[in-house]
């Protein structure tokens, strides 16, 4: 992807912070985009630029920053919502997958009348790393018959080759920048 002046504007509200959660991790930090009101606004609105106008019937968001930038995104392109939120969360019946983490796996789960077969669906969260977790949410999508449209993501970590398996899977991924290493 090629950096705009945009995307330059949008990579300043992004705080990097240094050996956290542990040491040599380094950690993007998308809150202070969201405190400014200009470039969350900004950031919503590219999030889905390449399918507006399109039919979108329900926006993803996977727990918990993906809340925050999913439920402004359906609100912008008037679609439902639907959390996907880890493992015993949610009150009412279930359908759950299990996804990979860098040392393990993990279950998460969305309610189990969240989508009608065909719904069209664009998955949102704030970054992709190695993509289990995005990865875990498309299979349950698809699992309870959504057609995933795509999947949005402030941040690429390219180097942890997320994104590129996400296309792998025939979902087209909208990134608005990128941060080389971790």
């Amino acid at each position: 992807m090629t950096q705009t002046l945009a995307d330059n504007d949008l990579r300043a509200t992004i705080r990097s912070i240094p050996d956290y959660p542990k040491p040599g991790i380094m950690f993007r930090d998308i809150t202070t985009l969201l405190g400014d009101a200009r470039a969350f606004r900004r950031a919503v609105d590219e999030l889905v630029q390449p399918w507006a106008g399109m039919k979108i019937d329900k926006v993803a968001g996977i727990e918990a920053r993906g809340f925050i930038l999913g439920g402004a995104v359906a609100h912008q392109v008037s679609a439902g919502f639907i959390p996907i939120r880890k493992k015993g969360k949610l009150p009412h019946q279930t359908v759950r997958m299990a996804y990979a983490l860098e040392y393990g796996t993990d279950e998460m789960e969305m309610h189990v009348d969240a989508v009608r077969h065909g719904d069209r669906v664009v998955l949102v969260d704030d970054l992709i790393a190695t993509g289990g977790t995005a990865e875990g949410a498309v299979k349950l999508l698809r699992q309870v018959g959504a057609e995933v449209l795509a999947a949005c993501f402030v941040i690429d970590l390219p180097e942890l080759g997320g994104a590129a398996k996400l296309r792998a899977m025939d979902v087209p991924v909208r990134t608005l920048m990128s941060f080389e290493g971790h």
